[in-house]
């Protein structure tokens, strides 16, 4: 890859491209570009803004993560946890569908954009790491049933208010009384009309005698129809005059940004927020880019992706909407329609860009029951009670680690989930490793192979006492270590030689080196000598530099056998 390449991945997928890539990617963006308007209307209208934003998140967005980013397949903009998030962390600053809230999503977007351009600078992609996976599916869950929740005032017709559970249940509640019967009816039919298509559409487009072809690109454009279909019946019916909410008149120039109502504290107050939407999106875009850029035996340079991403954002302020991502759905979609490069990503923006220009007052009539249905339905996906399930059987301290997460977001919210859930995710992490696994091992006769004295039969040396660490020695396990060590010592008064088994131990920190120091002088003092065997080079780079090795009453070995041979001929001889 040259240099310019580097920081432009576009430049190598282009070099190859042809004219068959780009017939093939036209075909696929006008398809992907049909489908995917719905959704990202639907998204803006979940974020709080004119439900038109959706389509300016998915223009410049696009184009940027085509030219800058490294995957070949994912599909940038708005996406719905983003979208949440963006809600809730606006809210604070300003009512719903003001020009304060649209101008502090902007900011939001921005502040986005340059959080993630500073952590590719810095080289900072692996903060996300934070994130463990009971934490990250806890968080999705409970966000996703929030959404759900939030979304049932455009099923029922009704007003409801709050970001949490309580809140939006008391308040949905309290609203009962007030359904709309048209749009409950029209919710209903949309849901079930979206699910029946999710499911059958295929189907019947064979049954139809549709190609192959055909059916690979049109198959999952039934809920196309269905708003369609909702759209027109709200048009025809005049549903609008009934209650039904509809988008309305769709003005054609983007939100700007009042710097007016901007100031220094809302900028530090934001910027939380503005760093957790910049983590979320990173690590739910990234995952979804490996894991078809694996399909596809591509390369991924997450440092670059942040690159793509942080641009990305940079340009849906621009462009006066709101923060965006690559989406698990949007690439699936994307990757359904046939898309073969990133030239897709470019094309759709385009296509939606016409779409603005030309399209708009076909929006309408679009009923806000139909956009909520589609969110709800999308969001009832990333429920997983499987998950809690296989993680219970498998390690119930992780399993507790996603209830706590989940309740929180459900009760205070998704910011302070996620907090509670890294900050809980690095306790447990320290607690781990701050409790290792130490093993008193033996030969398995006949080999060269040590194993656990409590797990094999092993052969022993009463003299000889042998301790596998399983763990690095740092700082948090330094003193329990030391302590083991002792006590082990003391429960073998026959030991005369204790060696130290160190194939686990890929780092020792200063404190374990100073209770390793405290452990050759206890030792000594005991009249035992300590030893070790199977010392990493890095570990025994470190150690060459200390006065650990200067003081060591014992030999370092190269393997445990070699150890176990010359100490045991050792105590033969005397």
């Amino acid at each position: 890859m040259t240099k310019f390449a580097k920081y432009l991945p576009a430049l190598t997928w282009l070099k190859s491209y042809q004219g068959a890539d780009l017939k093939s990617d036209t075909v696929a963006s006008i398809v992907f570009t049909i489908m995917v308007i719905p959704q990202s209307l639907a998204y803006a209208m979940l974020a709080g803004l004119p439900a038109i934003t959706g389509l300016y998140a998915s223009i410049l967005p696009s184009i940027l993560y085509s030219l800058f980013g490294t995957s070949r397949s994912l599909a940038v903009g708005p996406v719905a946890l983003t979208s949440v998030m963006t809600a809730s962390a606006v809210l604070p600053f300003a009512v719903s569908g003001s020009e304060q809230y649209a101008t502090v999503a902007i900011l939001l977007a921005f502040m986005s954009g340059v959080f993630l351009l500073v952590l590719s600078l810095l080289r900072l992609g692996f903060l996300t790491n934070l994130l463990s996976h009971p934490v990250i599916s806890g968080f999705i869950s409970a966000s996703a049933l929030l959404i759900v929740i939030g979304q049932l005032k455009y099923l029922l017709g009704i007003q409801s208010e709050g970001d949490t559970l309580l809140p939006l249940v008391h308040s949905l509640y309290l609203h009962l009384n007030n359904i709309n019967f048209p749009t409950f009816i029209l919710s209903l039919a949309s849901i079930t009309s979206l699910l029946l298509m999710r499911r059958y559409f295929s189907t019947l487009l064979k049954s139809l005698g549709c190609s192959a072809q055909a059916i690979q690109l049109f198959g999952k454009s039934g809920p196309v129809l269905v708003v369609v279909a909702a759209t027109a019946t709200v048009a025809l019916l005049s549903l609008e005059n009934m209650g039904v909410s509809i988008v309305g008149s769709v003005p054609i120039k983007p939100l700007g940004i009042n710097m007016e109502g901007i100031n220094w504290k809302i900028v530090e107050e934001l910027l939380p927020s503005a760093f957790l939407i910049s983590i979320v999106g990173f690590i739910g875009s990234v995952s979804v880019a490996q894991s078809f850029a694996a399909k596809r035996r591509q390369d991924i340079d997450p440092n670059q992706e942040l690159v793509g991403l942080g641009l990305a954002n940079i340009g849906s302020a621009m462009c006066g909407a709101f923060p965006v991502t690559g989406g698990f759905s949007r690439t699936v979609l994307n990757a359904d329609c046939g898309s073969k490069s990133p030239m897709t990503g470019i094309i759709s923006a385009l296509l939606i860009l016409l779409t603005l220009l030309f399209l708009t007052p076909l929006f309408y009539y679009l009923p806000k029951a139909i956009l909520a249905s589609i969110i709800s339905i999308s969001m009832l996906q990333l429920v997983s009670v499987q998950d809690l399930r296989n993680l219970w059987r498998f390690s119930k301290k992780e399993a507790s680690l996603l209830i706590i997460t989940f309740s929180v977001v459900m009760i205070e919210g998704m910011e302070t989930g996620l907090i509670v859930g890294v900050i809980l995710s690095i306790l447990c992490f320290l607690w781990h490793t701050s409790h290792p696994h130490i093993a008193i091992v033996g030969r398995l006769p006949g080999t060269e192979h040590f194993r656990n004295v409590q797990r094999f039969t092993v052969e022993t040396h009463p003299s000889i006492l042998t301790v596998r660490i399983d763990e690095n020695l740092f700082f948090a396990n330094a003193r329990v270590f030391e302590e083991r060590l002792q006590s082990l010592v003391s429960q073998n008064t026959a030991v005369k030689h204790l060696i130290l088994m160190c194939t686990a131990v890929n780092m020792i920190d200063a404190s374990a080196l100073q209770s390793l120091e405290k452990i050759v002088d206890r030792l000594a003092d005991s009249d035992v000598k300590l030893h070790l065997s199977e010392v990493k080079g890095p570990v025994m780079d470190r150690l060459k530099d200390s006065k650990l090795l200067d003081n060591l009453t014992g030999q370092v070995f190269l393997t445990q056998y070699q150890a176990i041979q010359a100490l045991e001929d050792k105590q033969t001889k005397s």
